[in-house]
């Protein structure tokens, strides 16, 4: 027997075990009273957690009276891991009143805890404790910190710790990289990526993942392209993650031809690539190519995840057309995904914009679970399609879930209102979200009230309405009014607008061409001609075109 427990407790120093064997080496550890050691004890309690069983480590733990630091450490790591967030903060709070002095591994589990929760306050009440348990300098600490504050986007933290580290490794140059890449100062990212080279250290696919993250718009495409031959000179273009941050960014900047080209590059692209090149066809207007793409990618075997589902469903509702919305449909059928709330709602955009808005429903009615993001769908929908009343019963239940409305939810509602002409209901929306819920009012909803109003006959008080905002007003918002003019076919009006926008926009060539075809319409061609002397000429504008689509979609 004593050859057997031997042999057993020499399996104690393998990384990790099964949780039948964990088991057995915690009975023979009982058994021969070994459990009042906090070594033993410690090796038992990890083994249960990389298990997965929570319940049994923490037994462990509550059962051993003398505890070190490691087996605090092991079982707030056990449910930090588990993103049991607010078991570690209370065992944190119970080691730092005990005995047992915490180290710098104690907190720099429990601040990775905290980025993980976002919580930013106990993170940094967790910075406190650090500076006040004489860990300021210290290394582990400080790379934890570092990587935490960035993770949070909050970078002026992240530097501040940063800048108190003598001697930073890679990993922690790249969490601060990385930290400028999160919220996008490219600038930034660029001089502390300069000074790392300039203290020898050689970047690797994890610095340059931190910078080309942080290119967010076309304006810095020409930094990307530099990035790019960098990563390409130091032999990083050929790095999976590497590339498919390449293919994201050239997505993001709409240019798509070279996000074809480094897609086309990678050797094994993974499915977040795929779903990169996918997304920016779509984002790019290029929704074909979207459904095109997607379909080489089930080609390859490889499964398709909900948000990618999501991209290409909402490439089918932007072509109004219904096949390839149903075949996706029934891949997320077939693949149990769904009813994923994600794609569910995605459906439900999809079906409306091709015209069968009770499909639509149905798959709201079927959902198991339901966000804002859901009911926001159901109520755009609802509205497009001019059914105002069951548009506001939705939102009755929106409320009734205690869920928040946000400017999306009464985007839909004023847009059902302003199809189903309910002046009242509409205002009375409009006041409810900037008055009860606080939310300023954007574009889009001003959009809504100038066309309900004006629909109306108000068309004073939609002038007055758009007066009184802040300049520069968003063409939508003038063409709205102007459309209405055209509609209650009051020209007195449309004139006092035209020399307002000529004397306040002159360089807005979108107002002119709106009040040219205006009053083209209603036959005023003298009119139109000296608009067009005034402005200098009105250039044309390339000719729409009709497609009808042959293909088997």
């Amino acid at each position: 027997m004593k050859v057997h427990f031997k042999s057993l407790l020499s399996q104690l120093t393998k990384p990790n075990q099964t949780l039948p064997r964990t088991r057995i080496l915690h009975a023979l550890i009982i058994k021969n009273r070994l459990s009042i050691d906090p070594f033993y004890a410690t090796r038992i309690l990890r083994f249960y957690a990389i298990n997965n069983d929570l319940i049994s480590a923490r037994n462990v733990f509550d059962k051993t009276p003398q505890r070190s630091v490691f087996l605090w450490n092991s079982i707030i790591r056990a449910y930090a891991q588990a993103h049991e967030f607010l078991d570690a903060y209370v065992l944190f709070k119970r080691l730092l009143s005990s005995e047992t002095q915490p180290d710098n591994f104690t907190f720099a589990c429990i601040a990775r805890a905290c980025a993980d929760r976002f919580d930013v306050e106990v993170l940094r009440v967790v910075h406190g404790k650090v500076v006040a348990f004489g860990l300021g300098l210290d290394f582990i600490c400080n790379s934890a910190l570092v990587s935490c504050y960035s993770k949070l986007g909050l970078v002026d933290e992240a530097s501040y710790v940063f800048s108190g580290i003598d001697e930073p490794d890679l990993v922690l140059w790249n969490a601060m990289i990385s930290g400028y890449g999160s919220c996008g100062d490219w600038k930034k990212g660029i001089e502390l990526f300069n000074a790392m080279q300039n203290t020898g250290i050689r970047p690797d696919g994890y610095t340059m993942v931190g910078l080309i993250t942080a290119l967010i718009d076309h304006n810095s495409i020409n930094v990307g392209e530099t990035i790019h031959a960098f990563c390409v000179k130091c032999c990083l273009a050929l790095n999976d993650h590497v590339g498919s941050v390449l293919v994201g960014m050239y997505s993001r900047c709409k240019s798509m031809e070279f996000a074809r080209k480094v897609f086309d590059s990678l050797v094994q692209p993974d499915i977040v690539s795929w779903s990169t090149l996918i997304a920016g066809f779509s984002q790019a207007g290029d929704h074909l190519k979207a459904l095109e793409f997607f379909r080489k990618l089930l080609m390859t075997g490889r499964r398709a995840d909900p948000v990618l589902l999501a991209s290409v469903l909402t490439a089918s509702a932007q072509l109004a057309i219904l096949g390839p919305g149903c075949e996706i449909h029934g891949y997320a059928v077939r693949h149990e995904c769904n009813t994923e709330v994600l794609v569910s709602s995605a459906l439900i955009d999809m079906y409306a914009k091709c015209g069968f808005l009770e499909l639509g429903i149905k798959v709201f009615e079927k959902m198991p679970k339901r966000n804002l993001v859901s009911y926001n769908t159901v109520i755009s929908s609802l509205g497009l399609y001019g059914r105002a009343r069951d548009a506001f019963q939705v939102f009755d239940e929106v409320l009734r879930e205690g869920l928040t409305p946000d400017e999306a939810t009464f985007a839909g509602l004023l847009c059902a209102c302003c199809h189903s002409g309910l002046v009242n209901e509409g205002q009375d929306y409009f006041r409810m979200m900037t008055n009860e819920f606080g939310i300023e009012a954007k574009t889009e909803h001003y959009v809504h009230m100038v066309k309900l109003l004006g629909m109306d006959g108000k068309l004073e008080e939609a002038y007055d309405l758009i007066k009184s905002l802040p300049e520069p007003v968003s063409p939508g918002i003038w063409g709205a009014l102007l459309s209405c003019c055209d509609s209650c076919k009051n020209y007195e009006l449309l004139e006092v607008i035209a020399r307002y926008l000529l004397e306040n926009e002159p360089n807005n060539c979108s107002y002119s061409v709106m009040i040219s075809n205006l009053l083209a319409g209603d036959g005023r061609w003298d009119d139109v001609k000296q608009l067009r002397v005034e402005i200098g000429g009105v250039k044309g504008k390339m000719p729409g075109v009709s497609r009808i689509s042959d293909r088997n979609y």
